[in-house]
């Protein structure tokens, strides 16, 4: 048996990874908090009446190495944030900032009209706005029994 040493803040993160999911969900939007590449940027998630907004901080990202798209009602969000480059004569002692790929995807819900999804990206913030559709209200039907 292997012996796993308890860290508190591993679990706090847990459990407020799982609220985050649990009180997205029910608000109609889904969100992959895994890793889906080196690092993940955190992001903040907003809801207007007219649209939901989702800020992602990319600090020292360049535009051209974001990319967004929209496939079967999944948004994913991909860039790189590239190592700087070694300097002769400098001595790093601590590293924690996280380099490489990233790659964020949200489950997106059924009122979201994708074809109006747009992106800004300003000072190493990421925006993107999805904004809401009405959908038609369902009307019950009446089956008869035969």
């Amino acid at each position: 048996m292997t012996l796993i040493k308890w860290d508190p803040l591993r679990e706090m993160d847990r459990a407020l990874d799982r609220y985050s999911r649990d009180y997205l969900t029910q608000r109609g939007l889904e969100l992959d908090l895994g890793f889906g590449g080196d690092w993940a940027p955190r992001v903040d998630i907003a809801e207007t009446d007219k649209a939901f907004v989702i800020k992602m901080e990319v600090p020292e990202v360049d535009k051209k190495d974001v990319k967004i798209e929209v496939e079967h009602g999944i948004l994913k969000i991909m860039g790189e944030r590239k190592r700087e480059k070694e300097e002769q004569g400098k001595k790093f002692h601590r590293i924690e900032r996280c380099y490489g790929s990233f790659c964020r995807s949200f489950t997106l819900p059924k009122n979201i009209e994708e074809g109006k999804i747009e992106a800004k990206f300003k000072d190493g913030m990421l925006t993107v706005e999805l904004p809401k559709v009405e959908l038609p209200k369902s009307k019950p039907i009446e089956i008869k029994v035969g």
